[in-house]
């Protein structure tokens, strides 16, 4: 009896590989084919929702992979995305392969500018600090007329990049495929980084920093290498922004966006490849339904959605799922070599 099963479970390993990878499949057949049979207003929609993926997962690398807890994070999306804004609107330099490396780079220089001043604390220490080193660049932002068109708080009525293709056009479906690259190739790039001897690093300093440290590791650089790396992440989601958006504002640099992927990684569950995007998604389309019955009580399904996924789903949607699928893997073919 049990020489049978172990000889079915040999004969059929395709099946447990093909429940394994059933998520991305899914993942990737969603995000390329579902988007462009719908209207152009819930194409809008979904390239809001990459978008904020990549802010949450640049999150994700400083809080669930290192243990970094911010409350400042919109500084870098911000910075970002005035970077973009502020070309165009002074300069007129729309040339999207100039705003991208500016905006990317820009928002890593505030990143290594805070993450040196921030760095130097640890705990609720830390938290404070990033959420008044945030709340500065807002105050910059909110009195500074610079940043601001005349007559109101923000910068409005932006236009799209310039692609430097002379036929090209720009429309909602196109837009969302561009996001989308952007956000596949960030994806790549974050998933490298933590599988990398750095990444295997960074996640012993969030596990015990003082045995990282009693070993020889300098923490505080692997700390503030990942701050500038989660800098750049989120100053290219903050360029994105301002490309879909055609606006921003003082508003996206406070302490209500920082708030956001901080909400989208635990709900979706932090220190993983996929908790960020779930969570993203989560809040995103509950927020679209939302405005479309109720959009004042907004906030309070927002703090409804958080304090369910900590009672219910407690360590984020991704770990549960996770779990799941690997006990239909293990029910329906083995995975192992």
């Amino acid at each position: 009896m049990a020489t049978a099963k172990l000889k079915e479970s040999v004969k059929q390993p395709w099946q447990g590989q093909l429940i394994r990878f059933t998520p991305y499949i899914a993942g990737g057949v969603i995000l390329v084919i579902l988007p462009a049979v719908m209207p152009s207003y819930i194409q809008g929609i979904w390239t809001r929702f990459v978008i904020f993926a990549i802010f949450a997962a640049s999150y994700d690398l400083a809080y669930g992979h290192t243990g970094l807890l911010s409350l400042g994070h919109a500084a870098y999306f911000g910075a970002g995305g005035y970077t973009a804004a502020l070309l165009m609107f002074h300069y007129g330099i729309d040339s999207l392969w100039v705003g991208i490396p500016l905006g990317i780079l820009i928002a890593a220089a505030v990143a290594a500018a805070f993450g040196f001043i921030a760095l130097r604390v640890s705990g609720m220490y830390f938290l404070l600090v990033t959420f008044a080193l945030a709340q500065l660049l807002f105050s910059i932002t909110w009195n500074v007329r610079w940043f601001n068109s005349p007559g109101m708080m923000g910068i409005a009525g932006l236009p799209r990049p310039n692609l430097g293709i002379p036929w090209f056009s720009w429309s909602p479906i196109s837009l969302y495929y561009f996001v989308l690259v952007m956000f596949l190739i960030s994806f790549f790039l974050i998933h490298r980084i933590m599988n990398s001897p750095f990444g295997y690093a960074l996640r012993g300093i969030r596990e015990d920093e003082t045995r990282m440290r009693s070993v020889g590791y300098n923490t505080w650089l692997y700390k503030y290498i990942i701050f500038i790396i989660t800098g750049a992440f989120a100053g290219l989601a903050g360029v994105l922004f301002v490309y879909y958006n055609r606006f921003i504002s003082p508003t996206h640099i406070g302490i209500t966006f920082s708030f956001l992927p901080m909400c989208m990684v635990i709900i979706g569950g932090s220190g993983t490849l996929l908790g960020p995007v779930i969570g993203a998604m989560v809040i995103i389309f509950a927020e679209y339904f939302a405005s479309l019955f109720t959009p004042e009580r907004w906030p309070l399904i927002l703090g409804a959605i958080f304090v369910v996924a900590i009672m219910y789903a407690r360590g984020g949607i991704a770990i549960h799922l996770s779990r799941l699928w690997k006990r239909m893997s293990y029910r329906y073919g083995s995975t192992k070599s």
